[in-house]
């Protein structure tokens, strides 16, 4: 039993462990527009390259796409709106003028161009501030990413950044509490 709850521990400090990166997964949908939207995406913030991945698909959206950004920090978690904190307009490169596509970015979170001028200056000035304070929104419920169209300026769906554990975490978390389930049914067979 001692070997069980060494190993249940095991696989939750590496379930705990970002190694290095934060990864939020998405679910983008039209709640509050009537847009029958959908989308899935994922935001990564890696610390060692100090870079942020953006990659997102969506379907279905009622008007065609103007802009894409995540906004960050709602006052009460879970709600919309508030302001825009990554660069403004919108992301670049992101598709316009389309009800469905893809998209796939690294953002250097160095570059002053990444935040919204605004978002940069009210969280410390710095955009080492600014990735802080965005991650720490993420964490809180605070922060999602916005499709706006031309049939809902104000965004046709979103979805909040929800942490997700890395892929890697999946396989160590897995393999710890499949090597936790044969101890234990060794132990019970003898």
């Amino acid at each position: 039993m001692r070997k069980l709850l060494l190993l249940t521990a095991l696989s939750a400090s590496f379930a705990g462990s970002s190694f290095g990166a934060l990864v939020f997964g998405l679910n983008l949908n039209g709640s509050g527009t009537g847009s029958p939207g959908i989308g899935t995406g994922l935001v990564t913030f890696d610390e060692t390259t100090n870079t942020m991945r953006v990659p997102v698909v969506f379907s279905g959206l009622l008007g065609s796409t103007t802009v894409a950004h995540i906004h960050c920090c709602t006052a009460t978690p879970f709600t919309t709106p508030v302001g825009v904190a990554t660069g403004v307009p919108t992301f670049p490169g992101f598709p316009a003028g389309v009800q469905s596509g893809s998209y796939d970015h690294t953002f250097d979170t160095t570059d002053p161009a990444t935040f919204n001028p605004n978002f940069v200056t009210a969280n410390g000035g710095t955009t080492g501030s600014a990735t802080a304070a965005l991650i720490q929104g993420a964490l809180d419920g605070k922060a999602y990413l916005n499709i706006h169209s031309s049939r809902n300026p104000g965004g046709e769906i979103n979805g909040f950044l929800v942490l997700t554990p890395e892929p890697g975490t999946f396989g160590l978390a897995g393999g710890a509490l499949a090597a936790a389930f044969f101890a234990l049914r060794k132990r019970i067979r003898s």
